[in-house]
């Protein structure tokens, strides 16, 4: 009886202990499991998919491939989460292009409320004296030997062999020995020559000798420093013919540009302080002395001038100097944002910048903001962007063409989308155009322009054709001498035959770009730099023939596998793939993704 009173025992003993410590654990577990599989949905949630040759595809869900029907595969963590308007770029991508980020900063008060005005020191024209010959004759002597000189009031500048004065000194002669019967005639010759400047003494020294003297002098009549030579010895110069001019520095003026939106807050007599870079340490105060009542209709400014103390000679004409001017507390502007214009895309309607959305990565999204003034090379933006934000300062223009490529929100692409023509596959078989399908060549809007311009921009795109032939037929020499043709092609595009502003400066920012990779591949033989350089050439002038047009037919081409994987676009005059990134190594590797008519 005791034995089964002790195995009941030793029963009830191990149940207690199992649940105690079975019992909680498989609680925990179960509760583990729903943590663990509220971790997991939400994965599930963000996970995003793209294509193993097409890593440019994101979908939210799995699928197929919309470019080559390839099953999408899971993205790799940090691949997803990128908006429906943000580009990542490659950081090879990111160092061919030069492309540079600026963190932009506030001013609070506006620099203690003080506006900036750009300009230069210039010679004050007041204190300018041009010394000239009084009489017609031959400089024999110039004692003037270069520009920057100094001079004193006073000094010998000059000695002029004058035939004319040499008969009205005889006139004196002879008129002083009838003085006392014409004295009329007498002080006519007298003040005849003083009109040419001859003093008194001279005069009296003529008349007291009996002599003609044949050379005379020409003398400083103000001290400063020598601008400009205008004659030289052995020159025959004319009566009132300059000779030297003459420029007094102890003041200078310091000429300045102020925009419309700047002009309220500026008035004669203001006080303003000016600094310039050669003495950073040093601040100048002045006033304004002068505001020009008139616009610059170019420029959109106009001169403001201020005239400063140069008593110890250190302010140089041709000087920059920047002056800070007191603005009024109505006009105080609490938070200012200011952006290099580098960082600017302007179309005529809209000013546009891209932002780096994620500081770790090369990700960047378009933003458009309101532009207030101009001071330099710098803009004030009005609305757009906050304080802290990270935008491209260099290269702002490939990060547009990089955007439009991948059917983002664009300088010429407002809407973002993107659409298809048809593509090849690998193999140059054709497949059948499918509109409503999306791929990553964005629908570019295209501006009216001239046959003239587009027939100019096809002669870019045949130097553009040589250079692709030659990287197809692994070519370095080839490819370096169509590029230098194709700068050559460039610069000789007629700017003035595009009449809309918009127009005129997306060409203006497309021909610097394409200036610059077509610069990079004529300089080097290296054919694995040159196909690098090639990525930006292409992109660019997809831009511009998608924008603008030219007068025929051409394909936009895509090598999934080129540019290390990540894809790589060239333009093409006809349908057969040629591969310029690979050569003969994958000659037909590509397919065509767009027509362009």
């Amino acid at each position: 009886m005791k034995k089964y009173i002790i195995y009941i025992a030793i029963l009830i003993v191990g149940l207690v202990l199992g649940y105690v410590f079975f019992g909680t654990s498989s609680e925990g577990s179960s509760n583990n499991k729903n943590v663990s599989d509220m971790s997991d949905n939400a994965e599930v949630d963000n996970q995003m998919w793209t294509c193993s040759m097409h890593p440019q595809i994101m979908q939210p869900e799995p699928g197929d491939c919309p470019i080559c029907g390839m099953d999408l595969i899971p993205a790799e963590t940090g691949a997803d989460g990128l908006a429906m308007n943000e580009i990542k770029m490659s950081d090879n991508a990111m160092a061919l292009a030069n492309i540079q980020t600026t963190i932009v900063g506030n001013v609070s008060g506006n620099d203690e409320n003080k506006m900036s005005l750009s300009g230069k020191i210039m010679a004050n024209e007041e204190a300018n004296a041009v010394q000239a010959s009084y009489f017609e004759g031959r400089i024999e002597k110039l004692n003037v030997n270069f520009t920057g000189e100094e001079v004193r009031k006073g000094q010998l500048l000059a000695t002029i062999y004058a035939p004319t004065l040499v008969a009205a000194q005889q006139e004196l002669l002879t008129a002083a020995s009838m003085k006392a019967s014409q004295p009329a005639l007498y002080n006519a010759v007298r003040n005849k020559l003083k009109l040419w400047k001859l003093s008194e003494s001279q005069i009296n020294q003529i008349e007291t000798s009996g002599k003609v003297r044949e050379n005379f002098p020409i003398y400083a009549t103000v001290s400063g420093t020598v601008s400009q030579k205008m004659a030289e010895e052995g020159d025959y110069v004319k009566q009132g013919q300059p000779i030297v001019k003459v420029s007094d520095l102890g003041t200078v003026w310091a000429m300045f540009d102020a925009y419309e939106n700047q002009i309220s807050q500026l008035k004669e007599g203001q006080k303003i302080t000016v600094t310039t870079n050669a003495y950073a340490n040093k601040e100048f105060e002045a006033t304004v002395s002068f505001i020009d009542p008139t616009l610059n209709t170019k420029s959109r400014t106009v001169s403001v001038r201020a005239t400063l103390n140069n008593e110890e000679d250190i302010l140089k004409p041709g000087m920059f100097v920047t002056a800070k001017v007191q603005m009024s507390k109505d006009n105080a502007i609490q938070t200012q944002i200011t952006v290099p214009a580098t960082a600017v895309l302007w179309t005529g309607s809209r000013s546009l910048v891209y932002v780096k959305t994620n500081p770790n990565e090369p990700v960047f999204e378009m933003r458009e903001v309101t532009l207030g003034t101009k001071n330099g090379d710098v803009y004030t933006i009005v609305e757009g962007l906050n304080n802290g934000e990270e935008v491209v300062t260099n290269g702002t223009f490939t990060v547009d063409a990089a955007a439009q490529l991948q059917g983002k929100k664009s300088m010429m692409n407002t809407k973002g989308g993107k659409t298809t023509t048809g593509h090849e596959g690998h193999s140059g078989m054709e497949s059948t155009t499918n509109t409503e399908t999306t791929d990553h060549i964005a629908q570019t809007k295209r501006l009216k322009v001239s046959s003239k311009f587009q027939t100019q921009l096809n002669a870019v795109f045949d130097d553009y054709i040589a250079i692709e032939n030659a990287l197809v037929k692994d070519n370095p020499e080839s490819a370096k001498k169509g590029a230098s043709q194709l700068l050559n092609t460039i610069s000789a595009v007629d700017m003035k035959l595009l009449k809309e502003n918009t127009a005129h400066n997306h060409w203006m920012q497309l021909e610097k770009e394409l200036k610059s990779s077509a610069s990079s591949i004529s300089q080097t033989t290296d054919i694995k730099k040159q196909r690098e350089h090639f990525i930006h050439l292409s992109a660019h002038l997809i831009n511009a023939v998608k924008t603008f047009g030219i007068n025929q037919k051409v394909y936009v081409d895509f090598c999934p596998m080129a540019n290390n994987n990540v894809g790589a676009y060239w333009l093409s005059g006809e349908k057969e793939i040629r591969n310029p990134y690979f050569g003969n190594e994958m000659l037909d590797c590509g397919s065509v993704i767009e027509e362009v008519n």
